[in-house]
């Protein structure tokens, strides 16, 4: 009997039991936007040595990226377009010495391989 009218209590409660819902409101500056752009910017490249693997088409490019990444799965590397042709470039290093110990690494796969100093960084007056 106490069985049947606890089991009776708790298929009651359970069917009145309903999940709330809510809604969150975030507010912020609108400047953080512009923010977060501008540091996505500055940081893209900036900075940075660069070894440049190869280029040519998409599809080659892909392939070679593909291989790049099988040769040296821990380092950064992606593809970048700069017309008329895409470009596999390797590795963010910071310091020239880096770039070059990596850099010789490197040539003894890809013989064609290119050191990039990193780019010039703007000083607004």
């Amino acid at each position: 009997m106490k069985t049947t009218v606890f089991t009776a209590i708790l298929i009651g409660l359970a069917t009145q039991v309903s999940a709330q819902d809510a809604q969150v409101t975030i507010q912020q500056d609108s400047k953080i936007d512009e923010l977060v752009k501008l540091y996505t910017t500055v940081h893209a490249n900036s900075g940075f040595y660069q070894i440049q693997v190869g280029f040519g088409n998409y599809k080659k490019a892909q392939e070679l990226l593909d291989q790049v990444e099988v040769d040296f799965p821990d380092w950064y590397s992606k593809i970048e377009f700069e017309s008329p042709t895409y470009r596999v470039r390797l590795g963010k290093f910071k310091t020239k010495l880096e770039a070059e110990r990596k850099y010789l690494e490197v040539r003894k796969k890809y013989p064609d391989a290119m050191l990039l100093k990193p780019e010039e960084k703007e000083s607004k007056s």
